[in-house]
């Protein structure tokens, strides 16, 4: 019957940890198992080397032209159009937590609103930025556009 007093690891998953540099007698000695030469049998040989690395050849990303620039700087807005706003009750001040409970946006940061569609309902929409037809459509359905960071 088996039980935790009586338990052992199946036959031949342990193994004993191999004992390098104790000397010629020992068969692990001098080189220590590395092998003669190279850059394996050196110490800090970097088992652990960049996934870009190649050898002696200079590497794929060194040898690919760079284009282009990229902004680090740039504001990524999250988008919702105008006729997604028609979900929520008239009066109610939209801002972008409310947005992102709703499921219309994921983070509650920099939100835009376009005009894509119409507004039905009167509404107070606060976001970091509007298109100039959101502005006009919120206008004319009787509702309030701030700009909001």
């Amino acid at each position: 019957m088996i039980g935790l007093d009586n338990l052992k690891p199946a036959k031949g998953s342990k193994h004993r940890k191999k004992i390098v540099g104790r000397g010629v007698g020992s068969g692990h000695g001098r080189t220590s198992t590395r092998g003669s030469k190279g850059q394996r049998a050196r110490s800090g040989d970097g088992s652990k080397k960049v996934v870009s690395f190649q050898g002696a050849q200079t590497s794929i990303l060194r040898r690919v032209p760079k284009r282009g620039f990229k902004n680090q700087f740039r504001k990524e807005y999250e988008i919702v159009n105008i006729e997604n706003l028609n979900k929520f009750e008239t009066g109610v001040e939209v801002t972008p937590s409310i947005l992102k409970e709703a499921g219309l946006v994921a983070k509650a940061k920099l939100v835009k609103i376009l005009g894509v569609g119409d507004l039905k309902k009167a509404l107070t929409v606060k976001a970091a930025a509007f298109s100039k037809s959101a502005l006009d459509k919120i206008k004319a359905a009787g509702g309030k556009a701030e700009i909001f960071k």
